[in-house]
């Protein structure tokens, strides 16, 4: 799976979050200083030669769509995450994080529940 630029992410956040929108929906959901409807639309357009949309044409107007789910980028970019910073090894990743200043106890305790959770049901399957 290809990568996004920060700028084609932002927008991807968007349409995921739309389902689908006009150049100017996109642009009315963008923060102050909001870019230029052309900057927008040359994105737009970038994304659909990436594979990451697609548009729908009305006319001259063109109601884009996402091609990719967010679920499914973001796999891909935690599978990039995880070999190039982690050694391909999710235990890296979360030992990164609990010894991270930042990250409190009851994020640390939820973070324990979630994974003694997922060992429970990955027992449980094994068991069926």
């Amino acid at each position: 799976m290809k990568e996004l630029t920060k700028a084609e992410e932002q927008i991807m956040q968007i349409l995921w979050k739309l389902g689908k929108g006009f150049v100017n929906d996109i642009v009315g959901e963008m923060a102050e200083p909001k870019p230029a409807y052309n900057t927008v639309s040359t994105i737009v357009r970038i994304l659909e030669t990436k594979e990451f949309v697609s548009h729908k044409a009305y006319g001259k107007t063109h109601e884009y769509f996402p091609l990719i789910s967010k679920e499914e980028y973001t796999s891909g970019s935690l599978n990039r995450l995880l070999t190039d910073y982690f050694d391909n090894s999710y235990h890296n990743l979360v030992s990164f994080f609990a010894r991270k200043d930042n990250v409190s106890l009851t994020e640390l305790e939820a973070m324990k529940k979630m994974i003694d959770d997922e060992l429970n049901n990955k027992k449980s399957q094994n068991h069926e």
